[in-house]
């Protein structure tokens, strides 16, 4: 069976569980694929990269909103006033 490796690294899960964080630094601090009898079981991803990859998720969120918003109309807004407005309000 063939499955795509999208890691640089890759690593036996026997080693990975004799020293995790050796594996994560000799990975350079990217994903390093887990594999149990040749197949991949996880990735295994460092705090940096992880919050990295949920910076794009959210971005990629927020972008497929704008495009649907796309077609609504615009609202001319006064910065000023807003800001009066929520001084105002106690915001």
């Amino acid at each position: 069976m063939t499955f795509p490796i999208l890691a640089d690294v890759a690593v036996s899960l026997a080693d990975f569980q004799r020293d995790p964080m050796e594996v994560i630094r000799e990975g350079f601090e990217e994903a390093v694929l887990v594999l149990e009898d040749d197949q991949p079981a996880f990735y295994a991803v460092p705090p940096a990269q992880y919050l990295a990859m949920l910076e794009l998720v959210d971005d990629l969120h927020l972008a497929e909103l704008v495009c649907h918003r796309c077609g609504e109309p615009a609202v001319t807004v006064d910065i000023d006033c807003l800001i009066d407005e929520a001084a105002n309000t106690g915001i």
